[in-house]
């Protein structure tokens, strides 16, 4: 029958905020990221998704569900395609997504390298030859054996440097993420990292991208208020435009539905779903009203890997 089309989402998030709410403008669609569900094999305590096996507060895509959203984006050219969970080879057409996505885009996935990838890695090594290139991201949360198991699961530190390596061999590009360590000099610990990746024969200049703790889903913590006058007194125009929803969005599937969100960041909250139409949602302002904004506004966090 004939296609339903949401009326677009008119508030919150396209008007200004009365109350003096700092927003960002966005400028493009340089990348986007697909959620591919919050279902994993893993169960750690931290994960911003509060993803776990069988989880399904955000469902798992199909390529029917993102092939028009790929199509769409290509049209408001889009520079990259993002996939995050969850992890994404829990999801049944994940290696199809991937063929379909890098035969326009270059791909990036973020995953935790661990049981799904080494299980299918007969399939993901024929990603190699995609019209773009395919690169995963791998969650090494701590150089350090018994700490990252504490909260990822024994077994998970060595599996993922062993997905780490053979992504690597497979000739994809590779980079890994950690957790950010306060109290400790950042630097330090990015080179207890490269002493590890130069012990597994891995290249010692892998890109290391850390994250601070972001909370899990639907926490309510207190951050400073993000105001107008922030956005101007503390941000350039320049540093605005870097922000992730000023260049990026999210497609989640909720409800059976494929819907965009402002960033990565906020899919725990329904103000920031932002319609099922991608040209609409280009254009939609984001008020910075999530406590996860105040990383990006403090830290200049950032999950892409766009320069």
């Amino acid at each position: 029958g004939p296609r339903t089309v949401m009326p677009p989402v008119t508030a919150p998030v396209l008007s200004p905020a009365a109350d003096g709410t700092g927003w960002i403008q966005p400028h493009a669609l340089d990348e986007l990221w697909f959620h591919t569900g919050t279902a994993c094999n893993l169960d750690c305590p931290f994960c911003l998704e509060g993803s776990r096996p069988g989880d399904a507060r955000l469902q798992r895509i199909t390529l029917a569900d993102v092939r028009p959203l790929i199509d769409a984006a290509v049209g408001l050219n889009v520079r990259q395609f993002s996939f995050t969970g969850g992890e994404p080879f829990v999801v049944k057409d994940m290696v199809a997504i991937l063929e379909y996505a890098a035969g326009f885009r270059p791909c990036l996935v973020l995953t935790n390298g661990t049981a799904p990838v080494v299980r299918r890695l007969t399939q993901i090594r024929k990603l190699a030859g995609t019209a773009h290139p395919i690169a995963f991201r791998i969650s090494i949360d701590f150089a350090d054996e018994a700490r990252h198991d504490a909260g990822r699961g024994a077994g998970n530190f060595r599996l993922a440097l062993q997905g780490l390596r053979a992504l690597h061999k497979a000739g994809f590009g590779v980079s890994l993420a950690r957790q950010v360590q306060p109290g400790r000099d950042e630097s330090e610990v990015d080179r207890e990292f490269r002493q590890l990746l130069v012990a597994e024969g891995l290249p010692a200049g892998l890109r290391i991208v850390s994250f601070p703790d972001f909370g899990i889903p639907g926490e309510q913590r207190q951050v400073p208020r993000i105001t107008a006058d922030c956005m101007t007194r503390f941000q350039t125009e320049a540093t605005r435009r870097a922000f992730m929803c000023a260049f990026s969005k999210m497609a989640v599937k909720q409800g059976g539905r494929m819907r965009i969100y402002a960033c990565t960041l906020v899919d725990d909250d329904p103000r920031y779903d932002q319609g099922d139409s991608l040209a609409d949602a280009v254009r939609a302002r984001v008020m910075l009203e999530h406590h996860r904004c105040y990383s990006c506004f403090r830290y200049g966090s950032s999950c892409s890997e766009l320069g």
